[in-house]
């Protein structure tokens, strides 16, 4: 449904899950290959995902190929672990942008992947063809700082969102114990177990922050299970940062 704002814009609540893995996430099922992502994420009545493998981009791409010609738009991100081991998803207007961040974060991650411990770590095309596999260990901690990480994403244009805050493990509040003055995350996510309600009063310190609700999908029945409806006039970085700030009619409904 379209809603006119102001007089001046015409708004649509986009459904909008921002937290889904691939096969290239060692912890996600081999099943979240590109088209298998996108028919999923049509099935559940999604306008727009957000693909956050564990700190590397190369499926992202092929996803936004699956999607082409159908009704869904692909906000291309990564999921960052911070020295802390706090998880940051971040999203970028573009892939050019997202290429300069991977250049960053591979240049602070250490380690090799050992599959039969962490996990495949799989790279598919558009046509559910392998490309090949990524040797880093995904799973591990950038030697990046908090700080760092959310520098290096405001520096290349893009959102950075705390990830899961109501998990005990790699969630800023489970990590630090509190969400330090100086750090500006974009919005603070919510695990579909908890819930934004729930979470408004579990978290009233909190009020001046921006909450979402993502699935988190690491499996294809997960993807949609957590989503947010998000008013925005098109589905593009720029409307995003104007609802998760509430600017110009944009918001973020709870």
């Amino acid at each position: 449904m379209v809603y006119p704002v102001l007089g001046a814009y015409m708004l649509k609540g986009f459904r909008c899950d921002l937290h889904i893995h691939t096969c290239l996430s060692p912890c996600a099922d081999l099943d979240m290959y590109p088209t298998a992502l996108i028919e999923k994420s049509l099935e559940s009545g999604l306008d727009i995902i957000g693909i956050c493998d564990h700190n590397a981009s190369e499926n992202v791409r092929y996803v936004i190929e699956a999607s082409r010609g159908k009704p869904v738009h692909v906000f291309p991100g990564m999921e960052i672990t911070s020295r802390e081991e706090v998880h940051v998803i971040s999203f970028f207007e573009n892939i050019g942008d997202l290429l300069k961040v991977q250049e960053v974060v591979y240049a602070a991650l250490s380690g090799s992947n050992r599959e039969e411990i962490f996990g495949c770590q799989a790279i598919v095309n558009e046509s559910d063809e392998v490309e090949g596999f990524n040797d880093r260990l995904l799973i591990g901690s950038t030697r990046l700082s908090l700080q760092e990480t959310i520098d290096t994403v405001h520096g290349f244009g893009g959102i950075a969102i705390a990830a899961h805050i109501d998990r005990e493990s790699f969630s800023v509040l489970g990590q630090l114990g509190f969400i330090p003055s100086d750090v500006r995350f974009d919005a603070l996510e919510i695990s579909r177990r908890t819930g934004l309600k729930a979470a408004r009063k579990r978290y009233p310190d909190l009020h001046d922050h921006t909450f979402i609700e993502s699935s988190d999908a690491h499996f294809i029945s997960d993807i949609g299970t957590g989503f947010t409806k998000i008013f925005m006039e098109e589905p593009s970085l720029s409307e995003l940062k104007m609802a998760l700030e509430g600017r110009e009619g944009r918001y973020v409904e709870e």
